[in-house]
């Protein structure tokens, strides 16, 4: 998300608010404290609000990019995706809604889990802004300003 954001933020740095649409799988739930953490750290560091809505369970059919994944399925063709090369010139090639995607291979790798004490817990948690009426599927988080103590 960081890359992106460099990449738009010269034709969106008017922007102070994004709002992510999630399907609540067991990387991005809005109960894993690391996603959580890195969500925090991105919004402090970007100075943007982000507000978290996550599609109730098995309701993919309303996640839009669900569609994107069938499309790419058929320029698979039955391939072996046994190299990046592969993978990539798949991609390229998909398109939806008549445009191609822009396809990056990104470096890293996503780390384990990691141990939580309860009072990184509430940290995290402090935080985080869980809607009254729907605190499993509408998070908010703020960013603090320049100076203020980071979640780490």
């Amino acid at each position: 998300m960081e890359r992106w954001w460099q990449s738009v933020r010269p034709q969106l740095g008017h922007l102070r608010r994004l709002v992510l649409y999630l399907d609540n799988g067991p990387n991005n739930s809005g109960t894993r404290l690391q996603w959580l953490r890195r969500l925090i750290a991105f919004a402090d560091r970007s100075g943007l609000e982000l507000r978290l809505i996550y599609y109730p369970p098995y309701h993919s059919k309303y996640n839009p990019i669900e569609r994107c994944w069938s499309a790419l399925e058929q320029k698979w063709g039955g391939s072996l995706l046994n190299r990046l090369k592969v993978i990539l010139q798949a991609a390229r090639r998909m398109r939806w809604h008549g445009r191609h995607p822009e396809v990056k291979r990104l470096e890293g790798e996503y780390g384990p889990g990691e141990r939580w004490t309860r009072a990184g817990k509430r940290q995290v948690e402090a935080r985080l802004q869980r809607s009254p009426s729907l605190p499993k599927y509408d998070i908010t988080i703020k960013p603090q300003p320049p100076g203020e103590r980071q979640v780490s």
